[in-house]
């Protein structure tokens, strides 16, 4: 299948003074594969290391950085004689050996020419142990679970997915069943690879929801492995409370549904870890939506969403009727499913500033807003068509924003304070709004 951040790395093969790259993103997102088939299309040959697999490597890194002594070993390793011209160097769950991370410094400053790229599901929680680690020598690319855009090209709709690039909203409206029947399909599937790939080649949602159960086992098995024994079980039940947490009206984190009488200072350390995993996405509060958001922002006040919608049916057994049944997906969890596709399509951009707005007095809430350029602009969720706009309202006539958007299940339409992008469009409108350098 493709994905976008081929771009990315194509873009970064050609530049000039090219640093390691590596990947951040949750166990299971492609990260393996996307390095894989990069360097099997674009280069000669690739050097692949698996440093959870290969114990040797832990020694090999472990003596000094004289990277031409590192260079020799991983040829070693690899069975591959490397080239720099024409080699793409894999460390693949770098995480497992600190010392790999911070040699990419001096295979940066000795061996600039090598094409070296680096992954690892653990990475954001092993950069907080005390590892050394190579700042300003190395360059990142987030990966996230397939987008929309993507999902629509694995299923082999690229001319649906055209016409919604191409925002020709008569022609998007013909064939509007189509376009929910496989947003619907997204919520069920989700966007993990493996879960995309299973519906492409079966048509069968009982398989994609085995896929899911075993990445959510999976995940699970990493608490007990990787995280500190005195935070796992707060660790799981953060985990199972998320999905009761965004069922309600209300969806801003309240840590007394995990446990009563439980406090912050009680589970933060276990919040950072599933956060650092790239398991959970923690979208904090706005006091007011100005320039820049990041001054505004209320630590203590977040909302919690999980790394895939498809995930998050599958942890509260979303049966798989919704998808047949008219819009009945849409309803789920008051619009939890909906909230959770939005932001999932917000996060492929890259570093783009989401945040949530809610007044004072809390009787106006709005989902998402974003920072683009020198403007703020508001993003409201709603899961069917139902085009009531309250708190978008409170907020347009308080802060007279320039751009508003309402995203919903109704058809395109452009009024004198706001325009309604239908869900399935969303993305793709995003992309001339945002801008597609942004785009990972």
């Amino acid at each position: 299948m493709q994905r976008d951040a081929i771009d990315y790395l194509l873009a970064w093969k050609q530049t000039k003074n090219r640093k390691p790259l590596i990947i951040r993103g949750a166990r299971q997102v492609g990260k393996t594969w996307l390095m894989r088939f990069f360097g099997k299309a674009y280069y000669q040959q690739v050097a692949y290391l698996n440093f959870e697999s290969n114990p040797a490597l832990k020694e090999l890194f472990s003596q000094d950085f004289d990277t031409h002594r590192l260079l020799l070993g991983i040829e070693i390793a690899s069975g591959v004689h490397i080239d720099p011209s024409t080699t793409l160097l894999i460390f693949d769950e770098i995480q497992a050996v600190p010392k790999a991370i911070t040699s990419l410094k001096y295979f940066q400053e000795n061996l600039p020419d090598y094409h070296i790229i680096c992954a690892g599901s653990l990475l954001g929680v092993a950069l907080h142990e005390n590892t050394s680690f190579p700042v300003g020598k190395v360059a990142f690319l987030d990966l996230y679970p397939l987008s929309f855009p993507e999902f629509l090209n694995a299923l082999g709709e690229s001319r649906l997915a055209e016409v919604l690039q191409k925002k020709d909203w008569p022609l998007v409206q013909s064939f509007k069943d189509s376009y929910t029947n496989l947003l619907r399909l997204y919520y069920f599937t989700g966007g993990m690879p493996e879960a995309v790939a299973c519906y492409a080649t079966t048509k069968n949602l009982n398989e994609v929801r085995k896929i899911q159960q075993a990445i959510l086992t999976a995940y699970e098995q990493d608490f007990s492995k990787h995280a500190p024994p005195s935070i796992v079980p707060r660790i799981r039940m953060i985990w199972n409370a998320i999905p009761a947490q965004l069922a309600k009206e209300n969806k801003k984190f309240i840590y007394g549904l995990i446990r009563k009488g439980a406090r912050a200072k009680d589970f933060e350390v276990a919040l950072a870890w599933l956060k650092d995993c790239g398991l959970i996405y923690q979208i904090h509060q706005v006091s007011k939506p100005h320039i820049p958001l990041k001054a505004y922002e209320a630590f203590n006040v977040f909302k919690v969403y999980m790394v895939d919608v498809g995930l998050l049916g599958a942890m509260v057994n979303l049966n798989q009727k919704v998808v047949l049944e008219k819009n009945t997906i849409f309803k789920e969890f008051k619009g939890a499913l909906s909230e959770q596709y939005v932001l999932q399509q917000l996060k492929t951009f890259t570093n783009l500033p989401i945040y949530y707005w809610s007044a004072d007095n809390a009787r106006a809430e709005v989902d998402f807003t974003i920072q683009v350029a020198g403007e703020v602009i508001p993003i409201e969720v709603k899961a069917e068509e139902n085009l009531q706009a309250k708190s978008l309202r409170v907020y347009a006539e308080k802060f007279k924003p320039k751009t508003i958007l309402r995203v919903s299940m109704a058809n395109y339409r452009e009024e004198d304070w706001m325009q309604n992008i239908p869900l399935y469009a969303l993305p793709f409108y995003l992309l001339d709004t945002i801008g597609q350098d942004m785009k990972e």
